[in-house]
């Protein structure tokens, strides 16, 4: 869903250049340089408003993390965030989640997490998906082998859709939960502005965990 336009994200954006980048280049295989010190380093692609990675990052001083979004407002409202908490292990990218392969280099990220994807439901737009094919070839190039991709949404037809394209990749499974606030894995969830509304309106939440073989 797109955010309504934001006249002052652009000059936020552009006075925290040590906060944000903006389709940058050459910055593959450097991303660590940005971090307070180098840790494994896991991405957000779509962060829309960014409670989800604020949040990560909070709980994961160990790890580092970084906000993928395309939409400037979005990235704006996240960084309003970032500059409040200036949290160490967290840097954002204003850029196209389809380029990740010219951001990342090979084997640089440890992890993918897709959060309330748009699921693009008409046919002709399939390959807007984030879980189809090229997507996940994307994924696997910057991925480290013992990386893993992290997916979660409220739309049983996207879920179903994801599961068949990860499998036809030949993706292996590490867990599947089909209504994950009701799930052992609850306990260590860390909710997305979405998936906040979602579940309190009683909506089932999707989600699964897989990696390359």
């Amino acid at each position: 869903m797109r955010l309504r336009n934001k006249p002052w994200a652009a000059g936020l954006i552009a006075a925290h250049p040590s906060m944000i980048l903006v389709n940058p280049e050459n910055i593959a295989g450097n991303w660590q340089a940005r971090f307070a010190k180098e840790q494994p380093l896991y991405i957000e692609v779509g962060s829309g408003k960014g409670q989800f990675i604020t949040q990560m990052a909070q709980k994961y001083p160990d790890r580092n993390f970084i906000a993928v979004e395309i939409q400037e407002s979005a990235i704006a409202v996240i960084l309003q965030k970032q500059v409040e908490l200036k949290l160490p292990n967290l840097q954002l990218l204003l850029g196209n989640g389809a380029a990740l392969t010219t951001f990342f280099a090979e084997n640089e990220v440890a992890g993918v997490y897709l959060n309330f994807s748009d699921p693009w439901p008409k046919k002709r737009h399939e390959k807007r998906r984030l879980t189809y094919k090229s997507f996940l070839a994307e994924y696997q190039q910057i991925m480290q082998p013992t990386g893993y991709l992290r997916f979660k949404t409220d739309n049983q037809g996207l879920f179903e859709y994801s599961l068949m394209s990860l499998n036809a990749y030949g993706m292996v499974f590490d867990d599947i939960s089909l209504d994950l606030h009701n799930s052992e894995l609850a306990k260590d969830n860390i909710l997305t502005e979405y998936e906040e509304k979602f579940s309190k309106r009683g909506q089932v939440i999707y989600r699964l965990e897989a990696h390359y073989k």
